[in-house]
Parts: C-alpha cells; sequence; structure tokens
C-alpha cells in the first residue's frame, strides 16, 4: 500500500534543508560528524517511504551504515580496508567501491544504496531523498579526506565518459 503522499513534499524539503544546513556546517567546521547526523532525518524518512523489496532493504542498509558512521567518526576508529583485502577496490552490489579508511567506505556505501534506491523506486519522494543523500554523501567524503573526494570524482567522471 503506497505511504501517504499529504506532507510529503513538506517532509521532504524539511530534511533536505537540514542536510544542506549540516553540509554547510560541516564543511565549514570541517567536521563529517554533523553532515552524518543532519543526514539521519532523510535517512530515516527514506526508511518509512520505501515499500518494494529492494528498496526496502536497500534504505535499512543505508541507515544502518550511517549510524556505524556515527560510531566510526566519534570513536576515530581507523582501519585501511585496502591493506586487509589486499586490493584497492571491491565490488559492491554491481558498483566498484575504492577501498581505503573505513571512514571513507561508509559514505561510498551509502551512495551506492542511494543510485539503487533511486533507479529501482517509482516514487518522486523516494527518488528525492535518494539524490539528497547522494549528493551529500560525496560531500562527507570530501570533509573526511579532500585527496580521496578527488580521486573518487575522477573515477566517475572516467566511468561517467565511457557509458558515452
Amino acid at each position: 500500500m503506497a505511504k501517504p503522499t499529504k506532507y510529503a513534499t513538506l517532509i521532504c524539503t524539511i530534511v533536505s534543508i537540514l542536510a544542506l544546513i549540516g553540509i554547510v556546517i560541516g564543511i565549514w567546521l570541517s567536521k563529517p560528524l554533523i553532515i552524518v547526523i543532519f543526514l539521519i532525518p532523510a535517512a530515516a524518512y527514506e526508511v518509512y517511504r520505501t515499500e518494494g523489496p529492494s528498496t526496502v532493504w536497500a534504505s535499512w542498509i543505508l541507515l544502518i551504515v550511517l549510524i556505524l558512521e556515527i560510531v566510526l567518526i566519534v570513536a576515530n576508529i581507523n582501519f585501511d580496508l585496502a591493506s586487509f583485502f589486499g586490493e584497492s577496490e571491491k565490488v559492491v552490489a554491481g558498483y566498484t567501491v575504492p577501498l581505503g579508511d573505513i571512514k571513507i567506505v561508509g559514505p561510498i556505501v551509502i551512495a551506492i544504496l542511494s543510485i539503487i534506491l533511486f533507479v529501482r523506486t517509482r516514487g518522486r519522494y523516494t527518488k528525492w531523498l535518494a539524490a539528497v543523500i547522494f549528493i551529500t554523501c560525496f560531500v562527507i567524503v570530501y570533509v573526511i579526506n579532500p585527496e580521496i573526494f578527488k580521486n573518487l570524482l575522477g573515477l566517475v567522471v572516467d566511468k561517467g565518459i565511457e557509458g558515452i
């Protein structure tokens, strides 16, 4: 059964503004935790809005990874996944994910899940939320490590050009 849409536009607008506030403050203070915390309402509403089997699991995993990201940032846990796996990238759900510090991998996984949500849903509000989450994840990566952000952005541009 479709979720009610009476207040969906207002809620999506509010969570988008919250994400934007988090982005501005997070960049200004160089604090990725602020961005992640301000993204939680969008992720939580995404969980509420999704209905299909693949979108429900994607939204729940997205929220769980977001919460784990908070733990990693607060506890200042540094773990190099590239060294652990012995390779610089892994394929996750059909997408190539560059490996590095575990705090960088979380937002990349969330971005991939938001792409899955955007592509597999018919609902305009779920697409809206997925776009907000996707953009915010790139900002989280930028604030954590601008150098990895440049590499990731280059990878996205290269893959986009190959698809043309």
